[in-house]
């Protein structure tokens, strides 16, 4: 089947490729020419393990193709998914304004019946307002369905997600539409539930809220273990082993970040209240994993009782999680500010950012290796958990500090 992706973001580039993969022709539209470039050559602007490998194949395969032109994009393409940012407004609101330029970009270009896809999270309603808006702009009498299919990806292990997901949702009001939609991702055999568009939309949200507020709790239930002296990962080992809990994001740490997971809650908090609905749950999650970062900072302070100033402190990990370059949200942010802020001296080492514009506003040296980044140090923050922390030798790397003092964030030294 012949495809056109609107947009080369996280979600849009591995849809993208995998659906290439699968046999499907695809041709992913942007308006950045250095990215789309780029991405001609196999280069993904992401990190994302084993996207690199997918891109090249098909690239050469005549399956995969990448364009400025919106024309090209939608010459051929039975299906058309919108797979833009939605970037959280001030007000905690998802901002539309990429969806509906997608939309009407359709409409003006589209010369025949095709079937509309929003793989972009986005409010309840949105998908009718898609449609309305592409109606509107029409300029020909084509047949144009408009389908709901949320992603749910992990930065980190989307192509695994992709390729072995829990369920496919797909939302529509008209049955063509849903069997053709269906019909693209059978080669997958992941279990496929239909739903209406508005379910579908939903289920990706509370999704994430879900998943928000099951974090915020291990670390609510963290922070008691460490005032009572109980050990957190034996609480949720049991906990977890409660097949109604499950163990599953049951890991206490740092709290929840990226492009998903703060964006999402914040928007259906936002919804909640314009349709007065009181989500306190959710609300309580929010605050919880903003309070979760100050909590750990304020730990490192008190350990020097108060006394920060000129101290050299090494953080190892910036991104918001592991084999992601993701730093939006990341809990890093937040420690690093609020240190340098009481006067500490900042070094940091991550093993694939190596640099960030989040931080610009502020000194801090970035280190080439983790042993140059806790030379010299007072205290090691172990802020995000990559493999070659994990195994590092601790012990050996200690040495390099001044006295050895390690602040696991991520509850997952063993030493």
């Amino acid at each position: 089947m012949n495809i056109g992706i609107i947009g080369t973001g996280y979600v849009g580039l591995v849809t993208g490729a995998v659906l290439s993969e699968i046999g499907h022709v695809v041709t992913c539209l942007d308006i950045n020419e250095e990215k789309i470039d780029t991405l001609k050559k196999g280069q993904s602007p992401i990190y994302e393990p084993g996207l690199d490998e997918i891109l090249v194949r098909n690239i050469e395969a005549n399956r995969l193709f990448f364009t400025t032109s919106t024309q090209e994009a939608f010459a051929h393409a039975d299906i058309i998914f919108i797979a833009v940012g939605t970037p959280q407004g001030e007000d905690g609101a998802a901002d539309l304004s990429y969806i509906q330029q997608a939309a009407k970009d359709i409409a003006i270009n589209v010369d025949h019946n095709v079937i509309v896809v929003v793989k972009s999270t986005v409010p309840v309603g949105t998908n009718d307002i898609v449609e309305e808006i592409i109606h509107a702009n029409m300029t020909d009498d084509f047949q144009i369905h408009v389908v709901s299919n949320p992603e749910f990806l992990r930065e980190g292990h989307a192509i695994n997600d992709t390729f072995h997901g829990d369920r496919i949702v797909i939302g529509a009001e008209n049955a063509f539409a849903r069997d053709k939609v269906e019909s693209i991702f059978k080669p997958l055999n992941i279990p496929i539930m239909h739903t209406n568009r508005r379910s579908a939309e939903m289920i990706k949200y509370a999704s994430n809220a879900f998943l928000a507020v099951k974090i915020s709790y291990i670390n609510q239930i963290s922070n008691l273990c460490y005032a009572l002296g109980a050990d957190v990962n034996a609480v949720a080992d049991g906990m977890g082993m409660d097949h109604r809990i499950g163990r599953a994001f049951l890991n206490a740490g740092l709290g929840y970040g990226g492009s998903c997971f703060p964006k999402d809650t914040e928007a259906l908090a936002y919804l909640a209240r314009e349709n007065d609905v009181k989500l306190s749950i959710v609300e309580s999650a929010i605050y919880a994993n903003d309070e979760q970062r100050h909590i750990f900072a304020q730990k490192v302070i008190n350990h020097f009782k108060g006394k920060i100033l000129g101290k050299k402190i090494a953080i190892l990990g910036l991104a918001f999680k592991p084999n992601t370059d993701d730093m939006r949200e990341a809990p890093s942010i937040m420690i690093i500010k609020e240190l340098v802020a009481r006067g500490a001296v900042i070094s940091v080492y991550d093993p694939v950012v190596k640099k960030t514009s989040f931080l610009d506003d502020i000194e801090v040296s970035y280190a080439t290796t983790k042993e140059e980044c806790v030379s010299g140090s007072d205290a090691i923050l172990l802020v995000t958990e990559w493999k070659e922390f994990i195994e590092a030798n601790w012990t050996e790397l200690m040495t390099f500090s001044n006295n050895g003092v390690v602040f696991d964030g991520r509850n997952i030294l063993k030493f």
